[in-house]
């Protein structure tokens, strides 16, 4: 079992891996994040988006980019921010406090953002089991980390149902990248919908810190008095907008992205592992005693992300892609040893 000092409450962090396991050889393979391990290739940036303040035109081709990327209706469906996460924390504050039902087990800063807000959260296991009661109802589309997902009709459906009472739909995109097919974006400024994508994880560019909002045109108005001026920086304005608008490299990297997928279930499966669910940049696996195989696959180098902060979640264990041949041999070392 895991004690409290070793909580981990996001993946990604190697410093935190090292001064737990000292020992473990290195270098780390970090395999405890949903981020794509193969990024997008920085393009140049020019020095007036370090020197200069960020212009309406920048923020223009941005915005241009990302509905052309999302099939949004256009650049005025959007609000850029500075990562998903701070739309998490800013939107339980854009309305009075109510009820906020959470579709989970999920990403936790859904419930921990709503709750710091004065919002009464509860978790339910799928939208239905709240339209009709909470205010605000949260999912994340597919789901992280099991990789759930709704159907478009459905959550339009239960989106309009919320509206009708002055409530939300709240829905998470940040991994609609991989199939766009399920994204709610074409239907963007639909009465009570609102949708969240995430830049860094299809693309690799964590560090960016960019993400959107969709959502009705007061609601925009709201988040963007909320963010202030110049709220995305100007390195990220030029790199999101390329990325975003380079929908050759998006087809070419959801191909590969699902074939190292199945490269990682062929190992797990081999290590005796059951997949139980994920998408094409994390899997899922039920691990029996999640905590003795995390620590286990730390002391042989490799970072994880187990779930000891849900109840009923202590067998799962969550997987990144593996960045080369070699980091998927170690795992597949590691898990042969046990």
């Amino acid at each position: 079992m895991m004690t409290p000092e070793i909580q981990i409450r996001h993946g990604g962090d190697l410093t935190q891996a090292a001064a737990l396991f000292p020992d473990a050889p290195g270098p780390w393979v970090d395999l405890s994040t949903g981020i794509n391990p193969w990024p997008y290739p920085l393009p140049p940036i020019p020095p007036v988006a370090w020197t200069g303040l960020p212009t309406r035109g920048d923020l223009r081709a941005l915005l241009a980019a990302a509905a052309l990327a999302y099939g949004a209706p256009g650049p005025d469906s959007l609000v850029a921010a500075p990562g998903s996460e701070l739309l998490i924390q800013t939107l339980p504050r854009l309305r009075a406090a109510g009820e906020v039902a959470i579709v989970g087990p999920t990403y936790g800063d859904h419930a921990r953002a709503w709750a710091a807000a004065g919002h009464a959260v509860r978790t339910v296991t799928a939208p239905e089991d709240a339209v009709d009661a909470a205010d605000v109802v949260v999912l994340c589309n597919p789901n992280n980390p099991d990789g759930r997902a709704w159907e478009v009709g459905d959550l339009l459906d239960r989106a309009a149902r919320l509206a009708a009472r002055g409530g939300w739909l709240v829905v998470d995109e940040a991994y609609a990248d991989l199939d766009p097919t399920r994204s709610l974006c074409l239907h963007a400024g639909a009465p009570g919908l609102v949708i969240l994508r995430s830049f860094g994880k299809f693309f690799g560019l964590g560090g960016v810190r960019l993400g959107f909002v969709l959502a009705p045109p007061a609601l925009l108005d709201a988040v963007r008095l909320a963010l202030g001026s110049w709220a995305v920086s100007g390195p990220a304005l030029a790199v999101g907008a390329m990325a975003l608008a380079d929908l050759g490299w998006q087809a070419t990297m959801r191909r590969r992205l699902s074939a190292a997928a199945e490269a990682l279930d062929n190992v797990l499966r081999a290590g005796g592992l059951r997949v139980i669910g994920g998408t094409a940049l994390y899997r899922l696996v039920d691990a029996g005693d999640a905590a003795a195989l995390w620590r286990h696959l730390a002391q042989a180098g490799l970072w994880t992300r187990p779930f000891p902060e849900h109840a009923g979640c202590q067998a799962w264990l969550r997987l990144g892609l593996a960045a080369d041949v070699g980091a998927l041999d170690r795992l597949a070392a590691a898990l042969a040893a046990i």
